[in-house]
């Protein structure tokens, strides 16, 4: 999930670097909405393989 919201930063960056704005403005806006579920998925993660570690 990582890689894919690094994908479309990198399609947003070039997507404005060459002028599409519609284009860039949707790729960062995906690009954003997966980083913000890859966080808090990993800080779910965390939490849950935390708590299960201490029950052994």
């Amino acid at each position: 999930m990582l890689w894919w919201a690094l994908v479309f930063l990198i399609v947003a960056i070039v997507a404005g670097i060459f002028g599409f704005a519609i284009v860039a403005g949707t790729a960062a806006l995906i690009a954003k909405v997966l980083l913000v579920l890859f966080i808090i998925l990993l800080i779910v993660s965390l939490l849950f393989g935390w708590r299960g570690r201490g029950r052994d």
